[in-house]
């Protein structure tokens, strides 16, 4: 009985780091429609941004394709993932802001260094750990968050309905074991410009 469940729970941490990308909806925008509490227009400019962000980065350099990741929340442009000079983060940087429609870019883009697997095994394991977390807490909308995890340090982003929801993510990230940092960009509904009635 103990072997099943283990290996249930297994399954279930494992096969909860794919949700994020399961959860697109029709825009692609990374948090389902039904549940989004942005209005259409404003997810469909989202959406519009982020692919813009996307094609230009992909024009400046191909290798961002796998390398760099965005996130457009209510007109702010969140990027991640790793580059090989500093240059390069200044450069994506002020292309963040050339979208038509830029409230804000946060650019949290790392200097690349020598691969590790270990350290990319540590941080896929963190981020599965903070997902199965948030599906199974009846006080969170996972599909709400997305979770990127660069060397210890989760990096979260999305909308909570409230104070409380934000709270309790940020909590249930801290809790996991080797954690270094959570870097939290999460809005409350009530900060959106627009929200759905």
């Amino acid at each position: 009985m103990k072997f099943k469940k283990l290996i249930l729970l297994l399954t279930f941490v494992i096969v909860s780091g794919c949700v994020g990308y399961s959860s697109t909806g029709v825009l692609g925008t990374g948090v389902s429609i039904a549940i989004d509490p942005r209005t259409i227009g404003t997810q469909i400019d989202d959406s519009i941004m982020q692919k813009n962000l996307r094609g230009k980065l992909v024009k400046m350099n191909s290798s961002y394709f796998l390398s760099v990741k965005s996130k457009v929340l209510d007109g702010r442009i969140f990027i991640t993932g790793k580059v090989d000079s500093i240059e390069e983060k200044l450069q994506i940087t002020k292309l963040g802001w050339e979208i038509k429609g830029a409230r804000s870019v946060k650019n949290d883009l790392q200097i690349k260094e020598k691969f590790s697997f270990k350290q990319s095994a540590k941080d896929l394991l963190i981020t599965s750990q903070l997902r199965a977390a948030m599906i199974s807490s009846k006080k969170i909308k996972a599909v709400n968050y997305n979770i990127d995890t660069y060397k210890e340090k989760i990096y979260i982003y999305g909308i909570a309905e409230n104070e409380d929801e934000r709270a309790e993510v940020i909590n249930e990230a801290k809790q996991i074991l080797d954690v270094e940092d959570v870097i939290a960009s999460i809005f409350l509904v009530e900060d959106l410009r627009v929200v759905k009635n």
